[in-house]
């Protein structure tokens, strides 16, 4: 049985990686001790390198962590079938035990530890670098807001999802690490903006070819203006969104199903999104035992595409459904296990031209058994083989700025001027005005077609559940949808807008409290 603490599992690992062409396809290849660490300007942008190794580890952004915490048991995905990782947050049966790293396959404790180990790192990072005379003074900004940034991101959703957390910004020692309480979110809140404050006046605003895949100052915007919308600060939320739209160099994409083109990933839409490649091995964990024959590699895509033993729905369509993709060069090669909710699917308006991007119930006219959402979906099996993508991971893109700038105006000053954010976003989903045109709408009427307009662009992209909890509606939302695999609407309970401390951390640390309700 594991026992690993918040300690234990984030002792700092830095990586010494061989150069490549795109940003964090290198293989790891040595273990790096602190202390004979930072004695170049190199040495201080590979400690960067392997901070973003942790960022993509299959419990934040690398398979199903993250999306676990913030889509699944909400109403747009769903497993297609009974799965241990998805079954705690799927089905609200969380608590301080299935929380734990040794209870399931792919814990909420995992999602704890690899973010305290980015901010264990972060913190490390900016010790060492800060004043470093063997460092020169752009690489140590640089290094320093890469890592202010990255610290500002982990604090965010400890907060997200714990509330109130243990929080420390210094180099501390191990044992201190490992008697901390837990800090007021608020206290916490007010230090990842300053972080990002700094991350925003530092990072650069772009990035060349080989970097692509850093987080750029618009990515620390983004999270800025979210944490002030989340405290009803509207006028900040709309200066910073407006900031974006107006000075970032990102612009809307005409067609929607363009930002999800493979062959395109660093489009004008995205402001952030983390770059994997094929057959690199070592550098992430297996989601569960037996996982290790994928080679550890970049596997969400294969969550999202269908398992052909669950296909298709009628027997008789084996054989053409199997005739279908080999004569498009793909396979149904995946798990299945996110789908589109049954809820999500029979509310998605038929007229609106995202839905097909989000709800697939049919292959080249063969009737399917579940319903996918093909725009994280990947069948290419030769360029993107089972367990095995190379497909970007997309944190942050414009539309959802715009979609926050729309929400933001409208609570300052009503619906006249938001419509202008709103509108971009509706024009390129409908054929004609009379379907996208909403003009006319109360602020009511507005906030709650804002509630909508959020779920069907932004659908499956981490945002669901920090948004219907930030809007008051998350309880009501989950008690009054529809689903078939498991029963969120039943089981859910107030206390679970929180997740609890995991049993093992709980056992660990004197001085850590539990959540109300676990």
């Amino acid at each position: 049985m594991k026992t690993k603490s918040i300690v234990a599992y984030v002792l700092l690992t830095f990586t010494y990686l061989t150069s490549c062409d795109k940003f964090l396809e290198e293989e790891p290849r040595d273990i790096i001790a602190p202390e004979n660490f930072f004695a170049t300007d190199a040495d201080a942008k590979q400690s960067i390198t392997g901070l973003y190794a942790v960022i993509k580890n299959n419990s934040i952004y690398g398979q199903a962590g993250l999306d676990n915490w913030y889509d699944n048991g909400v109403d747009i995905i769903e497993p297609n079938r009974s799965h241990p990782i998805f079954e705690v947050m799927g089905n609200y049966t969380l608590s301080a035990v299935t929380a734990d790293a040794s209870n399931q396959l792919m814990s909420v404790s995992d999602t704890w530890q690899n973010l305290y180990r980015i901010i264990l790192n972060a913190n490390v990072i900016i010790d060492r670098v800060d004043g470093n005379g063997a460092i020169s003074e752009d690489v140590q900004t640089d290094v320093i807001a890469q890592a202010r940034f990255m610290r500002a991101l982990a604090y965010w959703h400890i907060t997200n999802l714990w509330g109130d957390a243990p929080f420390y910004s210094e180099n501390l020692i191990l044992n201190e690490i490992a008697q901390l309480g837990r800090t007021d979110k608020d206290v916490i809140i007010a230090s990842v903006l300053d972080d990002l404050d700094f991350a925003q006046s530092n990072l650069q605003s772009d990035y060349p070819e080989e970097d692509r895949g850093r987080a750029s100052k618009w990515a620390a915007a983004i999270i800025e203006a979210k944490i002030h919308m989340q405290a009803q600060d509207w006028q900040a939320g709309l200066d910073k969104c407006l900031e974006i739209i107006n000075q970032s160099p990102h612009s809307l994409l005409t067609n929607y199903a363009d930002v999800f083109d493979p062959a395109n990933e660093y489009n004008s839409e995205i402001i952030w999104s983390l770059d994997f490649a094929t057959d690199i091995t070592g550098q992430f964990e297996p989601a569960f035992p037996g996982a290790a024959f994928a080679g550890n590699n970049y596997w969400r895509p294969s969550l999202f595409n269908p398992r052909l033993r669950d296909e298709p729905a009628n027997a008789e369509d084996d054989q053409p459904l199997r005739d279908a993709l080999a004569a498009n060069g793909e396979e149904f090669n995946g798990t299945g296990l996110q789908i589109a909710s049954k809820d999500f699917a029979e509310k998605f308006p038929m007229n609106d031209l995202r839905r097909p991007l989000n709800i697939m119930s049919a292959y080249e006219g063969i009737q399917l058994n579940h319903t996918y959402m093909p725009k994280f979906m990947s069948l290419d099996f030769e360029n993107s083989p089972r367990f095995n993508h190379g497909d970007n991971r997309l944190v942050f893109r414009l539309a959802d700025v715009y979609l926050m700038a729309a929400e933001c105006e409208n609570e300052l000053n009503g619906p006249s001027g938001a419509f202008q954010y709103l509108n971009p976003i509706r024009q390129r989903a409908y054929e004609t005005q009379a379907e996208w045109d909403l003009s006319g709408l109360d602020q009511q009427g507005f906030r709650e077609a804002i509630y909508d307009e959020r779920k069907w662009e932004l659908a499956a992209e981490a945002t669901r559940r920090y948004d219907l909890i930030r809007w008051g509606i998350y309880l009501d939302v989950v008690r009054n949808a529809e689903f078939e695999t498991y029963s969120p609407n039943v089981n859910i309970k107030d206390h679970h807008v929180l997740l609890p401390i995991p049993l093992n951390e709980l056992q660990l640390n004197p001085n850590l409290t539990q959540n109300p309700g676990y």
